[in-house]
């Protein structure tokens, strides 16, 4: 390894715990309870996200091995399709992190509610809780990337050790009797598998954040690869076991109105496991939130660098962190979640997680398509690969409905603005003063 590789902050462990940590989170915390509706036919939904998911992460493998800069996403939309391509995929993917922190931030508030029972039913306080760990959260990354590995690695270790626990408990002490049947609401199997895998698809997001700082990973063509799919590996293994544990333990009704469902598939440990496995699920939300927010800061800074946002988002303080865009992030953030609280709490974690999602699908399908367009000729097994991810994502993007890929493309919108504004402003500052 090259002196400069060493002074790098990022190592395999801590680019698994970006890959891990961003993705076991708010998602597989709370989605039993969206998924219970569905019954037993959720398992699709499950399958099928995780294999599209794991064709995905094959393909932001191959190409962060590939491509020599930062950015991820945009770096890859960028160089296949050009800067106005990039500017959006960067666009699409910074809006889905910053709607997705308040996501996670609602799912942390459902757990803290097991040890602040007042939470529980009072909107301003839990609104009040989800902003104080989003700032909580800002003020770590604005710190250092150091120092946000070092609590990455930690809250990823922390966070499986519920899981496991549940996935343990399910055999000795729950109930084939609690297994829901196959498809409960008499609707068409297909449109079900659609919502399913959308609903699904959000667990298993995130794992392409690993790519954006590639310039601070030792030895980044080997590590990214290898952390994406020993990452993903891990997840998929830990979401259906988990998943299927708490069908075993909590009766679906009760499941499909829970705030904190695996906190109550814990009590059959005693009157203490509902608390370890919340105090659990607060650790993976926190350890969530933290990469997301991780995320708001690199992508616009890997835009600005390249003269395509406002040269302010690249802003950077002694330990190389992009406060400004931190906090940029954080408040529309906060914005975004004070603006939809009046849903209620499962409606607001509902809509923000489909709102994030439906623009995750849109640069996952574009990233895909600049896969498939290197290797069509050249690697035709990369190039199925790339064709399976993409009709992943159109079949997810199927299960959305109509609002959801209606404020998607209205936000998509809204990027087409800011690259001709920045390119009129880099233009004229490019050009000789009269």
């Amino acid at each position: 390894m090259s002196s400069q590789d060493q002074d790098k902050p990022l190592g395999f462990w801590g680019c698994w715990a970006l890959v891990v940590g961003c993705m076991i989170g708010s998602g597989i915390f709370l989605l039993p309870a969206q998924l219970a509706p569905y019954g037993l036919l959720s398992f699709g939904g499950w399958i099928i996200a995780g294999i599209g998911s794991a064709a995905l992460a094959l393909v932001f493998g191959r190409l962060a091995a590939r491509t020599h800069c930062n950015g991820g996403p945009y770096a890859y939309a960028r160089e296949s399709f050009g800067d106005f391509t990039g500017v959006l995929m960067g666009w699409a993917y910074w809006l889905s992190f910053v709607i997705g922190v308040p996501t996670v931030a609602i799912a942390f508030v459902g757990y803290l509610g097991v040890f602040y029972p007042a939470l529980n039913g009072n909107a301003m306080m839990q609104l009040g809780a989800a902003l104080g760990v989003i700032a909580l959260f800002t003020y770590i990354n604005i710190r250092g990337l150091k120092e946000m590995s070092a609590a990455q690695i930690t809250l990823t270790v922390l966070k499986i050790i519920p899981l496991v626990a549940i996935i343990a408990l399910a055999f000795p002490a729950g109930s084939a009797a609690n297994l829901p049947s196959f498809n409960p609401s008499g609707g068409s199997i297909i449109a079900a598998l659609a919502a399913t895998a959308l609903l699904a698809l959000w667990p298993f997001t995130g794992f392409e954040v690993v790519t954006l700082p590639a310039s601070h990973v030792k030895d980044y063509e080997r590590t990214i690869p290898r952390a994406l799919i020993t990452g993903m590996l891990t997840v998929v293994a830990i979401y259906l076991a988990a998943s299927a544990a708490v069908m075993l333990l909590v009766p679906p009704a009760q499941l499909a109105q829970s705030t904190a469902p695996f906190a109550d598939a814990a009590r059959a440990f005693g009157p203490w496991g509902p608390n370890l496995i919340a105090a659990g699920a607060l650790v993976a939300t926190a350890g969530t939130i933290n990469g997301l927010i991780f995320t708001c800061g690199q992508m616009p800074m890997a835009v600005a660098a390249d003269g395509l946002a406002p040269r302010w988002l690249a802003a950077t303080t002694k330990q190389g962190t992009p406060y400004l865009a931190l906090i940029l992030s954080a408040v529309l953030g906060a914005a975004m979640l004070a603006l939809n609280y009046a849903r209620g709490f499962l409606g607001a974690f509902e809509f923000l997680l489909k709102m994030a999602t439906s623009l995750g699908l849109i640069y996952y399908i574009v990233v895909a398509l600049a896969e498939l367009r290197h290797s069509a000729r050249s690697a035709k097994g990369w190039a199925s690969v790339a064709v399976l991810g993409i009709a992943y994502s159109l079949f997810a993007a199927f299960g959305s409905g109509l609002e959801v890929l209606f404020w998607g493309v209205v936000l998509m919108a809204a990027g087409v603005p800011l690259y001709f504004y920045s390119r009129s402003r880099n233009a004229n500052a490019a050009s000789p003063s009269s």
